[in-house]
């Protein structure tokens, strides 16, 4: 029995039907999990001692992240304490997965590029800290016998996603006031003053550059590129042990992607220079390229043809 935390979410839902495809029985746990799967919260201890009957794989993909100062205490019970649970109650478990974050590298201050698996684990973000918190309960018991994984995943998304201004990952990142709305609900008044100075007063798509005007740059992952890496961590031989990064080959330039974006929506696009350094990383996946034969297929043009086609189906272009 497989047992997968988080199975409602976008990455959840992917593996469980790919595990589900090759005929493995799997077990989903997650707040809003649908039966036969279970129901159930990481902080709650004994929802987690029952979910765990027996597994023998377990793929901890479930966390709460949340970029709002007052879910702090909400992510640490989650991530750290619910961590903590499923591991104590490992019993004849053959492999354990836990899904961190390139968020424990200081991705917006990298010390060096590309970012790969030596980088100084130096988190930002209280999400990042209470996923490297997660790494070292992880190793602990990988000391103690426990046969694990660890893979730091990249943003991910669905290709579907990217032109879709609901999303709440797309639409504050490529949209102008879903960005405005978000930024207001974090309380950033400079960040939503430059935006605010910028809104033409009626959609559209926004080009984030740092203060010095350099465009943002990050990986963004398909998940059926995440899902191929999660099943060979759960399988290959060579993953015992090891830590991985997780995601694409290649980060996205925002200079690039967003002016693409705009001409096939036919929104307007706004350029707008944000306080700070702004976000601009490259993280190195030649790990698990060369030790578990990883290969990306869903390159960011492919996503944006995908996306242009759901956007269509809506109506919107």
């Amino acid at each position: 029995m497989i047992l997968v935390t988080g199975s409602a979410g976008r990455i959840g839902r992917a593996v469980m039907a790919a595990l589900r495809a090759q005929g493995r029985e799997v077990r989903g746990f997650d707040l809003h999990a649908d039966a036969p799967d279970i129901a159930g919260a990481l902080e709650d201890r004994s929802a987690v001692i029952a979910a765990m009957d027996r597994v023998t794989e377990v793929l901890h993909l479930g966390a709460f992240m949340s970029w709002a100062p007052q879910d702090i205490d909400r992510m640490f019970r989650a991530n750290v304490d619910g961590t903590h649970h499923l591991l104590e109650a490992v019993t004849d478990v053959r492999r354990f997965i836990f899904a961190s974050s390139g968020e424990v590298y200081p991705e917006n201050r990298p010390k060096s590029l590309p970012v790969d698996e030596a980088h100084p684990l130096q988190p930002t973000t209280p999400y990042g800290l209470t996923k490297l918190l997660g790494e070292e309960l992880v190793r602990f018991h990988q000391r103690a016998g426990l046969e694990t994984v660890i893979l730091r995943f990249s943003h991910t998304q669905d290709a579907t996603e990217l032109l879709d201004e609901r999303s709440v990952f797309s639409g504050p990142r490529f949209f102008l006031h879903p960005r405005i709305r978000q930024q207001e609900a974090l309380g950033n008044a400079a960040t939503v003053a430059a935006l605010r100075a910028a809104d033409p007063g009626h959609p559209a798509h926004v080009l984030a550059r740092n203060a010095a005007g350099r465009p943002y740059r990050m990986h963004i992952t398909d998940t059926r590129d995440m899902v191929a890496g999660i099943l060979l961590a759960l399988d290959h031989p060579a993953a015992a042990g090891q830590t991985f990064n997780l995601g694409a080959d290649m980060p996205v330039d925002f200079g690039d992607l967003l002016p693409r974006m705009s001409q096939a929506t036919g929104l307007p696009l706004v350029t707008v220079d944000l306080p700070g350094d702004g976000v601009y990383y490259e993280t190195s996946n030649a790990r698990i390229r060369d030790k578990l034969g990883f290969r990306t297929e869903w390159t960011i043009d492919r996503m944006l043809e995908e996306a242009c086609l759901a956007r269509r189906q809506r109506g919107l272009m």
